[in-house]
């Protein structure tokens, strides 16, 4: 993304606050207005005690006025971070809202293929330093931009000579400025990056930490944390040290406008044109008017990493969404024909893996879908409910192609247990009225039961009350026992298991078994099970073979034919 995009959409959303950002510049002007008088005053004091006569009338009335306008210029600056406050937090607030906005309308596939960490680290981290950013721009930039036209107003109307000696040595702050801006870009750019590769590792090391330690390749994952960290160390390093060359560069700029200064008034004072009072005036505009550009020229670096930081995360809310369905029909209460015409998929267009594909299921029909891996079984149901669309063909629902109407009406009369388990940090009760927030109770508690769910949930420390962890808490076959029970509640038309049962043991599974017959009356089944078992009374089972059907039939039938189901029944009994 151009920066100069980026720059104007992070003023549409600065602009948002047009409140904040005038009472933001309006206190801002009242800090300096404060600040530049402070010189005057102190200036005339001095003035008040030269050559041993004191003035102390004089003396006291301007110390007051000084006191006064330091305590403005205090209030002033005050009230100039509570702005700018409220608008870094409330645009960081804006875009982080629409980044996970986003999110949710990105198709699946996006999220299968981007690192989950790195899309965490645009959210949160890469917006905390645009934050920190941002909230510096405004607070020093206003500031040090109505300081340096302020003092310049000061000393041409003092001293001529000596505010055109300024003005001419003070540009080279900021070429010296924009010079190492410019070649700390890079920089910015590969810690950003290194950042969110490493936050991505970090969360897949930890969510997969079982695997890890059960494989023994703890060393390895240290080993190559150890080189994403020295990548993240290498570019922070390279970016803190040339952004560091700002300040000591335009420094050296400030403090030669100093001598000049102090050169050239004291041979005005020397010459009477001059007062020392005067003179203190001059040397103390000179630093103000100095130091506002070392601000900037920081500001400028700073703001060099969080433009970076913000491109990632509109690079994100730019991602293209899956195709609106605002405006198409509702499917409404499903009967449960589903049927798929001609249908052709493939993840990669170098990897065919769907051709051809045609399928008719009525209503409460038992489908199963067995095959060997990689054949198709998880693809085929990510189609059926629309995770993915179709390259050529068509899924249709009681007759409705499923692009033409919407995907929450679809998915709504879709049920799933998957054998990979998903519970919410919340409660019991929370998650299992998931898909059906608005049941009592009573109606919980009969889904527990019929899942064989409620006896160990009572028998947790706050029943049902009690809170779960997204990873932890409870063994996976409890977690599938509450993903079951989630669909005993919910009750949708159409069902999909895909190996519901893997976790649970036997004995409770023949238990379950006669709930899921109960379940399965008169609602169309898609059921994807490895264990043959498991699916013999299933009115037509899919046989699948790189992504096309090979045979279908009922059990009795397939095995009386032969060939890949009777290969993998004999393969699991014999």
């Amino acid at each position: 993304m151009k920066k100069k995009t980026t720059l104007s959409r992070i003023l549409s959303y600065v602009g948002k606050y047009p409140l904040s950002l005038v009472g933001s510049l309006l206190f801002a002007l009242l800090s300096v207005v404060g600040t530049l008088f402070v010189p005057v005053f102190l200036g005339d004091a001095i003035d008040c005690i030269v050559a041993g006569n004191v003035d102390w009338v004089g003396l006291k009335l301007q110390f007051i006025k000084t006191a006064v306008a330091a305590g403005v210029a205090a209030v002033g600056q005050w009230l100039t971070s509570l702005c700018n406050n409220r608008i870094s937090c409330n645009v960081v607030r804006d875009l982080r809202k629409d980044a996970f906005a986003k999110i949710g309308a990105l198709p699946l596939g996006y999220i299968d293929t981007h690192p989950r960490g790195d899309i965490v680290s645009r959210v949160v981290a890469d917006a905390d330093q645009f934050s920190e950013g941002l909230l510096m721009g405004f607070t020093q930039f206003f500031t040090g931009v109505l300081t340096i036209v302020g003092t310049l107003l000061f000393m041409l109307f003092t001293n001529v000579k000596i505010a055109l000696a300024v003005v001419l040595l003070t540009p080279a702050s900021l070429l010296i400025a924009r010079f190492v801006a410019t070649h700390t870009h890079k920089f910015f750019v590969e810690q950003t990056e290194a950042r969110g590769e490493q936050m991505a590792f970090a969360e897949e090391a930890i969510a997969g930490l079982k695997t890890t330690q059960a494989f023994a390749r703890e060393k390895a994952n240290e080993e190559k944390f150890d080189r994403l960290n020295a990548r993240l160390e290498k570019a922070s390093l390279n970016a803190t040290f040339y952004s560091s060359l700002v300040n000591p560069s335009t420094r050296f700029i400030n403090n030669l406008v100093y001598a000049t200064v102090a050169l050239i008034g004291a041979f005005d004072v020397a010459n009477g044109i001059f007062t020392v009072g005067g003179l203190t005036k001059f040397l103390s505009y000179s630093n103000q008017y100095t130091k506002p550009f070392n601000e900037i020229s920081g500001v400028i670096t700073e703001l060099k990493g969080a433009f970076v930081c913000a491109a990632r995360i509109f690079e994100l809310i730019d991602e293209a969404e899956e195709p609106s369905d605002q405006g198409l029909p509702s499917l409404g209460q499903a009967k449960g024909n589903v049927s798929l015409q001609n249908v052709y998929f493939s993840y990669t267009p170098s990897r065919k893996l769907i051709e051809n594909l045609s399928l008719s299921v009525s209503t409460g029909k038992r489908v199963a879908i067995v095959g060997k891996t990689g054949s198709g079984k998880t693809t085929l149901i990510n189609l059926l409910m629309r995770f993915y669309d179709v390259d050529k063909g068509q899924v249709c629902v009681d007759g409705k192609n499923v692009r033409e109407i919407t995907r929450r009406s679809l998915r709504e009369n879709y049920g799933m247990v998957l054998q990979e388990t998903w519970l919410k940090n919340g409660t019991v009760r929370e998650n299992i009225k998931l898909g059906k927030p608005s049941a009592s109770d009573e109606e919980m508690i009969a889904a527990a039961k019929a899942a064989h769910a409620h006896g160990f949930i009572k028998h947790m420390e706050k029943g049902y009350d009690t809170v779960l962890s997204e990873n932890g808490t409870i063994s996976e076959g409890q977690r599938q026992l509450l993903c079951i029970a989630r669909i005993m509640l919910a009750l949708p038309p159409m069902l999909i298991l895909d190996e519901a049962t893997s976790s649970i043991d036997t004995r409770t599974e023949r238990k379950i078994g006669d709930a899921f017959e109960w379940l399965m009356q008169g609602r169309t089944t898609f059921i994807v099970a490895h264990r043959l078992s498991t699916i013999q009374n299933a009115d037509v089972i899919l046989v699948m073979e790189n992504g096309r059907v090979v045979q279908q039939g009922t059990h009795t039938e397939l095995l009386q034919k032969g060939g890949a189901y009777a290969e993998l029944y004999n393969g699991q009994f014999a």
